[in-house]
């Protein structure tokens, strides 16, 4: 795919400075539902304007200076529940469900990137809101955790199309962290929660889990890409992608990423493997997701058949 070769250059142009900011060139193709289920009233309306809203809000910003292709924008789902809504406030208690896929090369297969389930999910909301987002004026919360997962996706995309490539975007939602702060909303503070907004972009820029982020792009552009002419050698990259899963975990036991990553790749990761490979190929990469994700061992002993 062309996307792919481009990326790398144009990682190293934006790093360098020397990227224009180019019209039409959103890099997120979002799609969001809302649902309100659980809240009993006739008045609907709010929640349609939500969704569209936000719907036009990431797919219509231009959230870096990247020129992306209509077919190569990122696909991604936000799945949002509301649990509570407290109209005289404009109040929502929710959750929301963010995944996001990448094609892989030479195939119909889509593969996730990543996948989160976001249970801080609040915000203030009116129907007649102009949703706007201004980095150096941080002041909605709902904005706030859009923009932090729009360049989270973009940033991690980015990783597996060149190693690293993905620093510069991700370092704006880092910096959303910091800028959200003072919001007053669950889901932003250090140490709150090990899962939370705070601790996935934390952990994934920090030095010991550079592992990590290399693990991205050898399992994906090394791996996956290049599985359709070439199987076992994408297997083998993809089983030395996994040692580096291993070599993060060990970096950084508390972190919740590796887990995260094989709680989402479990059934891909097994079809990989299952019924093909050598013995010892299944016995090592067995013991590294055993390690690092004991809960889903059901699926992991498939592995080794």
């Amino acid at each position: 795919m062309k996307r792919r070769n481009w990326l790398k250059a144009a990682c190293m142009a934006c790093l360098l400075g020397c990227l224009p900011t180019l019209a039409d060139a959103q890099e997120l193709n979002a799609r969001i539902t809302v649902n309100h289920s659980q809240i009993s009233t006739t008045r609907t309306s709010i929640f349609e304007a939500l969704e569209k809203n936000l719907t036009r809000f990431m797919n219509e910003r231009q959230w870096t200076g990247m020129k992306y292709q209509q077919n190569e924008r990122i696909n991604c789902t936000f799945s949002i529940t509301i649990s509570q809504y407290k109209e005289d406030e404009n109040l929502f208690t929710a959750q929301m469900q963010v995944q996001s896929t990448r094609p892989v090369f030479n195939s119909t297969y889509t593969t996730t990137v990543f996948s989160m389930k976001d249970n801080k999910f609040n915000f203030n909301f009116q129907e007649f809101d102009q949703l706007n987002f201004m980095p150096e004026q941080m002041d909605n919360n709902l904005t706030a955790m859009m923009a932090y997962y729009a360049y989270l996706i973009i940033g991690m995309d980015m990783d597996t199309m060149a190693p690293l490539g993905g620093t510069e975007v991700l370092r704006q939602a880092e910096s959303i962290v910091t800028g959200a702060q003072n919001l007053g909303f669950e889901g932003w503070k250090a140490y709150d929660d090990n899962r939370n907004r705070f601790a996935i972009i934390n952990d994934y820029l920090d030095g010991g889990m550079e592992p990590f982020r290399q693990m991205q792009y050898q399992y994906y552009r090394n791996g996956l890409d290049i599985m359709a002419d070439q199987v076992d050698q994408g297997r083998a990259a993809i089983t030395e992608a996994l040692t580096l899963l291993q070599k993060a975990h060990e970096n950084k036991a508390l972190s919740q990423l590796p887990q995260i990553f094989t709680d989402y790749k479990r059934d891909e990761i097994v079809n990989i493997y299952s019924k093909k490979g050598t013995s010892e190929e299944k016995q090592k990469v067995y013991d590294i997701v055993f390690g690092i994700n004991a809960s889903q061992s059901n699926y992991w002993d498939k592995i080794k058949q």
